[in-house]
């Protein structure tokens, strides 16, 4: 396969920024979840906290309120699983009608001189975009898993088998944090991708904003700063 044609439009430059914003992706998606043990990323102080509210959920009656918290975490991975369905099926229609992607292109002087280069700037975006829709799907299908195995912890504290279980749908349930949290990474990385229709700076500084904006969420907000603070009450 001669692949020469395709890669024809785009510079060194080019291939600079996609192996940045690549490598920024993965990179931060591991540096999140893997923090320095002294200085913890919001996402990895949460999964204390859902365990936390799996155990208190044990002795909690009536425990409405826990599935109340379950349903708002799956509604949410259903919005954005829809939301990428539907821009993936954008993505798709734009590269499927190559005529209006020329005048598209032209109109807004994206400085792409031919319609497949657009199209494989669109196919990097829809790239991202698909990982996420992969990400919302999968921790949708866990929470739901955590529902059953909560639903099945016995409301006798004294059953051996109550916290173990309770256990269980915490663990399950920090996993589907996991996926959620790897799907909004790339979403942000997608928005980041849009920029190459602008040329490699573009993409390379769309990249970096990205990168930074998940960077302070996870590590330097006052969120995090919260959830640092002491829970016993200071004298």
């Amino acid at each position: 396969m001669n692949l020469m044609p395709l890669l024809a439009p785009f510079s060194t430059a080019d291939a600079g920024a996609v192996a940045l914003i690549l490598l920024l992706w993965a990179g931060l998606g591991w540096a999140v979840e893997h923090p320095p043990s002294g200085k913890p990323s919001v996402s990895v102080l949460m999964q204390d906290y859902r365990r936390d509210w799996l155990r208190e959920h044990v002795t909690r009656q009536p425990r409405i309120f826990d599935a109340t918290i379950l349903g708002n975490l799956r509604q949410g991975t259903t919005f954005f699983a829809s939301a990428c369905m539907i821009s993936i099926g954008g993505g798709l229609a734009v590269i499927g009608n190559p005529e209006q992607l020329a005048m598209l292109a032209e109109d807004l002087q994206l400085g792409t001189t031919t319609t497949l280069a657009f199209e494989v700037k669109i196919v990097l975006i829809l790239f991202f975009v698909a990982n996420a829709f992969l990400k919302f799907v999968w921790a949708h299908r866990l929470f739901g898993y955590s529902s059953v195995v909560m639903g099945a912890i016995p409301n006798d504290v004294a059953d051996p088998t109550t916290y173990p279980r309770a256990a269980k749908a915490a663990e399950i349930n920090i996993t589907a944090a996991k996926s959620f949290n790897r799907g909004m990474r790339s979403i942000y990385f997608a928005l980041g991708a849009i920029g190459w229709l602008v040329g490699a700076w573009g993409l390379a500084l769309g990249a970096v904003i990205s990168a930074l904006v998940i960077w302070r969420r996870e590590f330097w907000s006052h969120s995090r700063t919260v959830l640092m603070q002491p829970d016993t009450a200071a004298e």
